[in-house]
């Protein structure tokens, strides 16, 4: 039977709604041992799971790939029925997801079936502005304000204070100057932590958004799931294209501009000219004499800088479609032809007048953008990291009878009885 929860009067929902201790603890159990099955399949590959299959699946492989004739033969082999119903679905899901490829809100109505998309904003979004070496006052202006064109209705903004427990002037004025009045003095992992989890004073969010060291990455992406996060953006990288048709000091520049973030962060020139590698080098020593930030630079470089010579132009490209960086610099004669040919970066800036800096204040993209070569993936903060995309379908009698064939001829092939009989009772009623 079904348990029954009476909450009339009730004036604390969150807490009478919460999940039971021994059902957190069990998804504590259950972590654990998916991350002892990353781990081994990490290091394992194949052998891995050859084992891993054996053991949960009780069936040895040899190879796990099914062969393409296998595929082609379970389709000619599946009944006509069954192969009508699945085209007439496959049809239907591509006509709606279709309409999502320019961006727009999908809405379908035929034979009597009406679906659409309804966009809904979260309720409340965690905010994560750095501190430590640097104020970001950019940072606020760059998460809340998507968060609130989106409709978020509670924002909290968190960052980390200075020994004496204050927060920068210039990050409260940008909180201030945008509306924002939830900020909290807490920084690091503990802050995600807070966030995604609450505390006494804290609430928890629904979303949690902003770049940060690390430890911060690392912690938005332990946290993910229990809430929505943009991405893993951590520390700060960037990947110069260049050719010699641009001045090198231009390279350079941009190259510490990136770097200065401090000590985890990625900057890499790639050319396929040695001259051009040479001259940006001698550039970089010039404007590191005097360069205010000199320690971080140089603590960047040493770990995470490098130039990359390879053959050619387009080998170039490769390197940066592997590298997946989160800025990236087209300093070349023909930059905008390359555009098309980037499938992985955060942002990508094109020619000599559009340094990477230029996007990170004014332009008007958003700086917090996807590191660690998560660009694959993932995308930079937008309106819609704020936004549910909810389905909502609708059908009169006549819609559902002329669909519902199909649809139990899928339920009976998927063995779901009770699928087929909660579309078949209202053709009987």
């Amino acid at each position: 039977m079904l348990s029954r929860l009476d909450l009339r009067g009730c004036s604390d929902l969150a807490r009478a709604l919460a999940r039971p201790d021994a059902e957190v603890d069990a998804d504590d159990d259950a972590r654990q041992a998916v991350r002892e099955i990353i781990a081994a399949v990490r290091v394992g590959g194949d052998a891995a799971l050859r084992e891993l299959t054996e053991k949960f699946d009780g069936c040895r492989l040899d190879d796990p790939r099914v062969p393409p004739a296998d595929l082609q033969a379970a389709l000619d082999e599946t009944s006509p029925e069954l192969r009508t119903a699945l085209e007439f679905a496959a049809a239907r899901i591509r006509e709606y997801h279709a309409l999502q490829a320019d961006g727009s809100v999908p809405a379908v109505a035929r034979d009597g079936v009406a679906v659409r998309d309804v966009v809904v904003p979260v309720g409340r979004a965690g905010l994560y502005v750095p501190g430590g070496r640097a104020a970001y006052p950019s940072t606020v202006l760059m998460t809340a304000i998507p968060a609130q064109i989106a409709g978020v209705s509670e924002i909290a903004l968190c960052v980390p204070p200075d020994a004496d427990g204050r927060v920068p002037q210039t990050t409260l004025a940008a909180a201030a100057l945008v509306g924002v009045t939830e900020v909290y003095r807490i920084g690091g992992a503990q802050a995600v932590a807070a966030l995604a989890f609450g505390t006494e004073t804290i609430r928890s969010v629904d979303v949690i958004v902003g770049p940060g060291n690390r430890y911060v990455a690392l912690a938005k992406r332990e946290v993910a799931g229990t809430v929505g996060i943009d991405s893993f953006a951590g520390p700060s990288e960037v990947v110069v294209v260049a050719d010699g048709t641009v001045a090198p000091e231009f390279a350079a520049a941009d190259l510490l501009a990136q770097a200065e973030h401090g000590p985890g962060g990625t900057a890499v020139l790639v050319a396929w000219d040695p001259a051009v590698a040479d001259a940006t080098l001698g550039a970089i020593d010039r404007l590191l004499v005097d360069a205010p930030r000199r320690d971080d630079i140089v603590a960047t470089f040493a770990t995470g800088g490098q130039v990359v010579l390879v053959d050619d132009e387009r080998a170039a490209i490769d390197v940066v479609n592997l590298i997946a960086p989160e800025h990236v610099e087209l300093l070349t004669s023909d930059a905008e032809a390359l555009v098309p040919l980037i499938r992985n970066a955060g942002a990508v800036f094109v020619g000599p007048w559009a340094p990477a800096a230029l996007g990170d204040y004014v332009a008007g993209v958003n700086h917090v953008l996807p590191t660690a070569r998560t660009a694959r993936f993932a995308s930079a903060l937008r309106v819609d990291t704020f936004r549910k995309h909810v389905h909502v379908v609708s059908a009169s009698e006549a819609g559902l009878a002329a669909l519902a064939p199909h649809a139990r001829t899928i339920a009976a092939a998927e063995g779901l009885d009770a699928h087929a009989r909660s579309l078949a009772i209202r053709s009987a009623s």
